[in-house]
């Protein structure tokens, strides 16, 4: 029996789904963290996102069992317990468009990393993204603060870096027989929220407020920002080239930036604007040189 190949304008707009969905998400989450502590957030965030995505892999009808345990425990806690509470706690006091461009910063970490410790040369394109990059985060700190800002913004950026440090791991493991990603993902997500949960309930923190808005914020990272969001991304990496979807994330951060423009009035200045053009440039560049690897100079 033959399947149909779905046109691929479907996938495209799965891709685009995707973007409005974890793009809006910032907003989401910056929302979410005035009425309950960082912690709390990512902890409830992150174990029913984690349940979602096993609701999911069911549905797939995909196997339950975990491939390569002690790499993905690991994972969990730089992605899910690194990234996740990183992110919460930088929201706090930090922007949703910037946080979101600070974290995006992630590949270009990678890049860095994968340069150390797995020995990959950088290409021309790639040292020119790394390059545009490192401005344009320069750019988006300034002007540097020692107040709440400072602290927002550094977190950010290490939520990228744990971000980067987990997909290395990743990389190295992802050709095993029997891997998955969506497995991955599902596993990783629940082994990270074990110590969100467990700090969460070691540092004092005001109760949570079970707002309208705050339960909104809950069932959003849970359904459309967990499962469905997920299933896109699964969708469009099956149906497109992985550049192309690759490439397709990268709207990702500016519909951060401008929902958090419309919807929260944080106006970036020209100097952020600059910068978050400098990085979006680079990330176009990097997803361009990953595309076509032989095509720049070594």
């Amino acid at each position: 029996m033959t399947s149909k190949r779905t046109p691929p304008q479907v996938a495209i707009l799965a891709l685009i789904g995707l973007a409005m969905i974890w793009g809006y998400n910032w907003v989401v989450m910056k929302i979410a963290v005035r009425d309950a502590a960082p912690f709390d957030f990512a902890a409830i965030r992150a174990f029913f996102g984690s349940l979602s995505l096993f609701l999911l892999m069911v549905w797939l009808r995909k196997p339950l069992k975990p491939v390569a345990i002690a790499e993905t425990v690991v994972c969990g806690v730089l992605q899910t317990t690194g990234v996740v509470g990183l992110i919460a706690w930088a929201l706090v006091s930090g922007g949703a468009g910037k946080t979101a461009v600070l974290n995006y910063t992630m590949p270009f970490w990678a890049l860095i990393l994968a340069w150390i410790f797995l020995k990959e040369r950088l290409r021309g394109l790639q040292w020119l993204s790394v390059g545009l990059s490192l401005v344009g985060l320069v750019l988006v700190l300034l002007p540097l603060s020692l107040t709440g800002g400072l602290l927002s913004e550094a977190l950010a950026v290490s939520a990228g870096i744990s971000w980067a440090m987990s997909a290395i791991i990743l990389k190295k493991i992802n050709h095993r027989p029997a891997f998955d990603v969506l497995s991955f993902t599902t596993w990783q997500m629940l082994f990270g929220s074990i110590p969100l949960i467990l700090v969460a309930i070691a540092i004092p923190a005001p109760p949570i407020h079970w707002t309208p808005s705050f339960i909104a914020a809950l069932l959003y990272n849970i359904l459309p920002g967990g499962a469905i969001a997920w299933l896109l991304w699964f969708y469009a990496l099956n149906e497109l080239p992985t550049g192309v979807a690759s490439l397709g994330t990268l709207a990702i951060p500016v519909v951060g930036v401008f929902a958090a423009w419309i919807q929260l009035s944080e106006v970036p200045s020209l100097t952020e604007w600059l910068g978050i053009a400098l990085i979006l440039i680079a990330l176009i560049l990097n997803s361009m040189a990953a595309k076509n690897p032989h095509s720049a100079t070594h």
